[in-house]
């Protein structure tokens, strides 16, 4: 039975199965080996916040697929990469706020909703389809053969 237009994906997961397989590798196994390995001097740290970045981004890539694949109409690549890496800049805010100790829910929850609001802004722009009022209405506007 062949699937309907609609259920298909507009592209195949075997593209990012590469990239997210050296992401979750390089990124776990890295910040592994720092933990284990090495003192929290400034150069670790660093590479603890980017190895997290990594990994957490690469642990995102399916699970950001599969949400789009399911919920969105259009389906880009460029836009499961961005969601998950957002999900990667938020765990590395979260754990570096965590170190100042001023990480509390209500910071985190917040945090979370401004990046919500970000993609939805940079969703919206990305939009390939803008369907203006006057399009879906024409009725609505106003004709010159209609002046008095």
């Amino acid at each position: 039975m062949e699937p309907t237009p609609e259920t298909k994906p507009q592209f195949a997961y075997r593209r990012f199965l590469v990239p997210t397989l050296l992401m979750i590798i390089s990124g776990w196994g890295g910040l592994a080996l720092i933990t284990n390995y090495t003192l929290p001097t400034v150069w670790p740290r660093w590479g603890f916040f980017a190895l997290i970045v990594i990994a957490l981004t690469g642990t995102a890539l399916p699970i950001s697929y599969l949400i789009n694949n399911t919920f969105s109409t259009n389906l880009r690549p460029a836009t499961v990469l961005r969601e998950s890496l957002w999900v990667g800049v938020y765990g590395a805010a979260m754990i570096w706020l965590q170190l100042g100790r001023i990480l509390n829910f209500s910071l985190g929850l917040w945090l979370a909703v401004g990046i919500v609001i970000i993609e939805y802004l940079m969703r919206w722009r990305d939009n390939p389809n803008p369907t203006p009022e006057s399009a879906t209405h024409p009725a609505s506007t106003p004709n010159a053969d209609d002046a008095p």
